[in-house]
């Protein structure tokens, strides 16, 4: 089995199992310093979600990957090894976007502020928010042009088109006004 990368992590159904990555491929080490892996835990079951860095003290997930205790891991290129490059920092607090609906997953979005700012280096770098509403379909890519298009992108297990895509463009004003109320 391949080892667990970040990139293709965020692309699992919200209970799918990190080996059912289908189509993927391993980038090069480091190449998405952005990426983040979040381990939390509900009534002692620990799970697994991706996210990004979108400030040094902000990460941006899916509303459904929220526990009673996240921690996020930045900085990682193979999660299975302990690499000088990973930062392992808790989550202060997780913000779900307040319209986020669990059955429907629709406004499946949220901000966790962590509780200490990630060191800046060429394995951990924030990505760039879009300024402007972003154009293209709901099949669009994760990220398009070093800017954060999509949070969560999952659909059938046979790889085809993906069925549900959280555009971050359209969530500016909530991202914004919770980072800085924070």
């Amino acid at each position: 089995m391949k080892p667990l990368l970040l990139l293709v992590a965020f692309l699992l159904t919200p209970r799918a199992k990190a080996g059912e990555i289908i189509g993927g491929h391993e980038a090069k080490p480091h190449s998405r310093p952005y990426m983040a892996y979040l381990q939390y835990w509900n009534q002692d079951v620990q799970s697994r979600c991706g996210g990004f860095l979108v400030r040094q003290d902000f990460v941006l997930t899916a509303a459904h990957c929220h526990g009673s205790s996240i921690n996020v891991t930045l900085g990682a290129h193979n999660i299975k090894q302990q690499e000088r490059t990973q930062q392992v920092i808790r989550v202060r607090t997780a913000i779900s976007h307040p319209d986020y609906n669990p059955k429907t997953f629709s406004n499946d979005i949220m901000l966790l502020k962590l509780e200490r700012e990630a060191k800046q280096t060429s394995a951990v770098k924030p990505l760039s928010l879009p300024r402007a509403k972003a154009r293209g379909d709901s099949g669009g890519p994760l990220v398009c042009d070093n800017v954060a298009q999509g949070i969560v992108s999952y659909g059938k297990r046979d790889g085809s088109t993906p069925r549900a895509f959280t555009k971050v463009s359209s969530f500016l004003p909530w991202i914004k006004k919770t980072m800085k109320s924070l």
